[in-house]
Formats: C-alpha cells, structure tokens, sequence
C-alpha cells in the first residue's frame, strides 16, 4: 500500500479551495466531487450530496495542519492528525489480491466522505513521520494559499505547482 498517495488526498482536498487559485471552489458541485475523486476506484461510487458538504468543511482542518507545520508547529499538527484519525478511523487488514505477496490495506468504514478523510489522515500521519514537520507546506506564491508535501531531496519546495513558481519567478525580473 502506497501511503504517500494517501497523504496526496489532503493535498487534493485543500487545493480545491478558491483561495488564490482562478476558477473558484473546485468542489462546489457532486461534479467537481467526482472529478476530484475520478482515479480512486475505492471514492468514486456512491457519492452524495452528504459527502460533499462534509468534506468542504473538513477542508479546513486539514489545511490547519498544513498551517501548524508551515508554521514550525509539530505539536498543534499532530494534534490535528490525532483528532482526525479518532473522527475517522481505519482498520489494517491483510490482503493478498491478484497474486500479490500479502501486504496490509486499510480498510475505511462509512460515507465517502469518511473514507476520504481516513485515508488523508493515514497518510499525512505516515508522511510526518518519515519526513518530519518541515516537509509540509503553504505555497509561497501570492495570492496562493495551496499546500503540499515537500518529498524533494533537498527539501527546497516553496511552491504548490509549477504555475505558481514560475509566476513567481516572473515578478522577480
């Protein structure tokens, strides 16, 4: 199991706000939910207006985590990830599927929007502790307040998107 594609679902979900970024909120819609969803067979069923509604205001939280570590607070990010591990919990399970070796599945329970949150969690707790703190950050482009996982080997990533560094690398000529 990749966990750091789990850690990505956070990333997604906070970057589909309006702030800075041009086309407004990109879930403002069942549409937009699926769309955010299309490439994760396990989300991409059963998708209702409930699920949307929940994750617009999970959103939030998790950009607070993003905030706390940008801001060099480890303790108010694990806090965070604690609380939304306990709201959202997942299960390991054993699986050993389309003759691969047995590895370990999270198992999600409840709406979508649950396993949304479960498997962001999951994966944000995971990446914190392999890369530390420090890795996870707001974009440094202006008006852009998007996030992301800085998994770079020299851990240099000020950016959300290649659009906002090179914005930025504009205003400076």
């Amino acid at each position: 199991m990749d966990l750091a594609s789990y850690a990505e679902l956070a990333v997604r979900l906070v970057n589909t706000d309006s702030l800075g970024h041009e086309g407004g909120d990109q879930i403002a819609t069942l549409e937009g939910l699926r769309a955010l969803v299309a490439d994760r067979q396990h989300l991409n069923h059963g998708v209702t207006r409930r699920d949307l509604e929940e994750l617009r205001g999970m959103r939030e939280e998790f950009r607070g985590f993003f905030t706390a570590c940008a801001a060099g607070n480890g303790a108010a990010a694990a806090d965070l990830l604690n609380s939304l591990m306990i709201q959202h919990p997942v299960h390991p399970q054993l699986s050993g599927h389309d003759g691969q070796p047995w590895h370990v599945h999270y198992t999600e329970s409840g709406s979508m929007a649950d396993k949304y949150a479960a498997g962001a969690a999951m994966g944000l707790a995971v990446r914190l502790s392999e890369l530390g703190v420090q890795r996870f950050g707001t974009c440094q482009g202006p008006p852009c307040e998007g996030v992301f996982i800085d998994s770079s080997d020299d851990a240099t990533r000020r950016y959300c998107s290649d659009r906002c560094a090179e914005r930025a690398a504009a205003t400076l000529f």
